[in-house]
């Protein structure tokens, strides 16, 4: 059996923990990353443009609590509808790619 070299890395350490191995917390992981990702995308185009929360709800047809809950790190319930009038209202265009996953280099 290989031993596992000691870390002082705290990221290290976690990943050893909690997600190699792990495929569905490694899924989870990548979705809580992307909705963190447009959340925060969101928020800076909005502060970029000096809209308030309220001035783009009312430019996308919607509340301001709504627009509060896309730029929650932790909302997991983005829809494309709702992405493509945000970036209309901010005269952006919206993409989405697909790529492939990252896989991990096995080592002998």
């Amino acid at each position: 059996m290989k031993r596992q070299r000691t870390t002082s890395d705290g990221l290290e350490i976690l990943d050893r923990r909690h997600f190699r191995g792990r495929p569905a917390r490694l899924r989870a992981l990548a979705e809580a990353k992307l909705n963190a990702q447009i959340a925060q995308e969101i928020c800076a185009l909005r502060t970029k443009a000096g809209l308030t929360q309220k001035q783009l709800a009312a430019l996308v047809g919607t509340t301001d609590s709504v627009i509060s809950r896309l730029e929650d790190a932790n909302y997991a319930g983005h829809s494309l509808k709702m992405l493509q009038r945000i970036s209309a209202a901010l005269n952006r265009r919206l993409e989405i790619h697909f790529v492939p996953l990252r896989t991990r280099r096995k080592t002998a």
